[in-house]
């Protein structure tokens, strides 16, 4: 059986975030016009509370190298490239060189310097060609003008990790879950992908006896949902954070997820330089004007240039909405801050 039919079969979906239907990516690709292709296989893994790329790179390497060797036999590629993060190279380059072999696959280090924004698709790309690492203007998408305007296939670690596993007739519809945070069993599991977050922290033993709530998708962009809202699956990255709350102040969290995104904008757009900077700035103000720090957020989430800037709303609002507006007034300890016109602001 053809492999892009059996991964459409499969119906497997990336897992670097965003679940975009592999067998349609895959096929873009096929159908691109091009004399050269490319495959890429992202493996910068940026986003705080994520470590699944690491646990499969290192106990499941030659599944990762097949399912790349599987996409440049499809594409006819000329070339692939890992791009990789500094510290996973040191870890893991060495097995994986071996596993290569004469395949022709080469290592691209993830430049230190290039931070959150460095692991974002089209950034990549630049990174490779020895340009400026700052995301592109798309259209076009890298499934028709990629690496040096060539059509070039991104998948991640555990995609290509999937897409051996269906080659062999082995998938199970899993997935890998980072789990951390204000729990005793913290790190990488693998369970069905339609299991809810109640019930994979049930299974590792991590649902908390006390308040809590969690972030999935990443500690720094995911979402942020109470502890009545964990039936449903996980998304984006694949991670779980869990955090106490009675340990984790309103204010403080606010300020970490802005002092993340300011540190790592990479400057390009307005919106986000900025909007991220004026956001951050405000939360020192000893009165908040909180219309405008919503009606930032809006525009941040509207008209931000890539996805770094588009998603700093979300962490805020989600815990704004689903977490603070449940939380008592004398446990929320912002700064003479009237809960009801936060509420309101973020509704």
């Amino acid at each position: 059986m053809d492999i892009l039919v059996k991964i459409k079969k499969a119906g497997l979906v990336g897992r670097g975030g965003a679940s975009f239907p592999v067998a349609d990516k895959w096929k873009a690709v096929k159908k691109a016009k091009g004399a050269k292709k490319y495959v890429v296989c992202n493996a910068s893994e940026g986003e705080p509370g994520v470590a699944k790329d690491s646990y499969i790179l290192e106990n499941f390497p030659e599944k990762v190298i097949g399912g790349i060797k599987i996409a440049i036999d499809f594409l006819k590629a000329k070339k692939a490239y890992i791009y990789i993060n500094h510290n996973y190279h040191k870890k893991f380059s060495k097995n994986l060189i071996k596993i290569i072999d004469k395949a022709p696959i080469e290592f691209f280090i993830k430049p230190i310097e290039s931070g959150y924004i460095g692991g974002e698709e089209s950034s990549m790309l630049n990174a490779i060609e020895g340009k400026r690492i700052e995301p592109r203007l798309r259209p076009p998408f890298p499934q028709t003008s990629g690496l040096w305007g060539c059509p070039t296939l991104i998948n991640n670690v555990e995609t290509f990790y999937n897409v051996s596993l269906v080659a062999l007739n082995q998938y199970k519809k899993e997935r890998f879950y980072t789990i951390s945070g204000d729990c005793l069993w913290t790190g990488v599991f693998l369970f069905p992908d339609n299991w809810t977050i109640e019930k994979i922290l049930k299974e590792t033993k991590n649902y908390p006896r006390f308040p809590f709530f969690v972030q999935v998708g990443g500690e720094a962009s995911g979402e942020v949902l109470g502890s009545r809202q964990l039936r449903q699956p996980v998304s984006g990255a694949g991670s779980i954070t869990v955090y106490s709350m009675m340990k984790h102040k309103p204010e403080n969290l606010i300020k970490s997820w802005l002092d993340f995104f300011l540190n790592e904008s990479c400057g390009k757009c307005t919106p986000c330089r900025e909007g991220v900077y004026r956001l951050r700035e405000m939360m020192d103000l000893p009165n908040p004007d909180w219309q405008l720090f919503s009606e930032l957020l809006t525009n941040l989430e509207e008209i931000a240039f890539c996805g770094l800037g588009i998603v700093v709303p979300v962490p805020i609002k989600s815990y704004l909405n689903n977490v603070l507006v449940k939380m008592p007034a004398s446990k929320i300890n912002l700064r003479k801050l009237d809960k009801k016109t936060i509420c309101e602001c973020f509704r």
